[in-house]
């Protein structure tokens, strides 16, 4: 069975170097690149690789970039089963494809497989820790996968691939749909990728995290309808932590003096249940951490959701918000 490879990116630097040259266990590679500055499209080519860049009029996404690879690549190998997708700030581990596909292989009625995705540097920042807990999921069956997966190309033409217009969570939009049509999702207890977030800056956490409430928005307003109501959950939590309870607590400081505090604790108790459930996977210091930035991420993610609300009522185009 042939496997192809779509390499998205920007900017990338010698970090896309590093991810081509990951990618040997694949019979065909594309890098599709989203208006680069630097030597990235230059290096590709160097390294023989094919590319594609976009047109810079349309405004960019990641699910954009890889639907276009995707239908270059298949127009020139019409045979490929599989593709990776991986983004252009990560790099394969050593025998990830051969056992991702072998997987796909063994289980047609799987769309995708996915594996751990690590931060190349999580001691670097807090911030750049906080994406390697994140990326750590449960294994088996799972609802959505990340930028980093081998997909079949058949489950991905059934459903017409990602959704061009989302600037963010398009990999479980696109799942979530897969889902529906009666494909299967996979995180299998495989090394995948390594990821270099570079993230040094509570600025680069925040903007990631409104990315995240974006994306959250945008796939219930498209799914609103569904049985399921895609990503309903995630959007409560968001509109009552973010801003019900501060409201709340704010009306209560006005009308009824110093009984205020009483419910402005609730935000340490609730960091505090976090940190005890991630107690039984993360050490206490991570736990902490990761309890922390769930309850503070909040008010990031809701001015992600209050973008997407205006950019709506206004009638404007989302356009990307890129943390790096």
């Amino acid at each position: 069975m042939k496997i192809g490879a779509i390499v998205i990116g920007r900017n990338e630097g010698q970090r896309l170097i590093r991810c081509l040259q990951s990618l040997v266990d694949t019979n065909s590679i594309v890098y599709v690149d989203s208006g680069s500055t630097d030597s990235s499209v230059n290096s590709a080519k160097a390294l023989g690789i094919e590319v594609v860049e976009l047109d810079t009029t349309i405004p960019f996404t990641a699910a954009r970039a890889r639907n276009t690879g995707v239908y270059y690549l298949l127009q020139k190998y019409p045979d490929i089963e599989f593709i990776q997708f991986v983004d252009g700030d990560c790099e394969i581990a050593d025998g990830w494809i051969e056992i991702s596909s072998q997987f796909l292989r063994e289980n047609p009625d799987y769309a995708v497989v996915c594996g751990r995705r690590r931060e190349r540097f999580p001691q670097a920042s807090i911030y750049n820790q906080l994406c390697d807990i994140e990326w750590d999921t449960p294994i088996g069956d799972t609802l959505a996968c990340g930028g980093d997966a081998l997909i079949r190309v058949s489950a991905f033409m059934h459903v017409n691939g990602y959704r061009d217009s989302m600037i963010a969570g398009e990999e479980p939009e696109m799942c979530y749909r897969l889902r529906g049509a009666g494909w299967k999702i996979s995180r299998i207890d495989t090394e995948m990728t390594k990821h270099d977030a570079e993230m040094t800056r509570i600025s680069q956490w925040w903007k990631r995290s409104k990315r995240a409430g974006h994306a959250y928005a945008e796939s219930l307003y498209i799914h609103h309808s569904d049985v399921e109501k895609f990503r309903k959950r995630e959007l409560v939590s968001i509109l009552l932590w973010g801003l019900m309870l501060p409201v709340f607590i704010l009306v209560l400081s006005i009308s009824l003096s110093g009984y205020w505090l009483i419910f402005s604790v609730v935000y340490p108790l609730q960091v505090l249940r976090l940190y005890l459930a991630y107690r039984d996977g993360l050490s206490d210091k991570n736990a902490l951490l990761y309890a922390c930035s769930n309850v503070l991420g909040k008010f990031a993610q809701l001015a992600g959701v209050i973008s997407f609300v205006l950019k709506k009522v206004f009638g404007k185009d989302s356009v990307l918000i890129e943390y790096k």
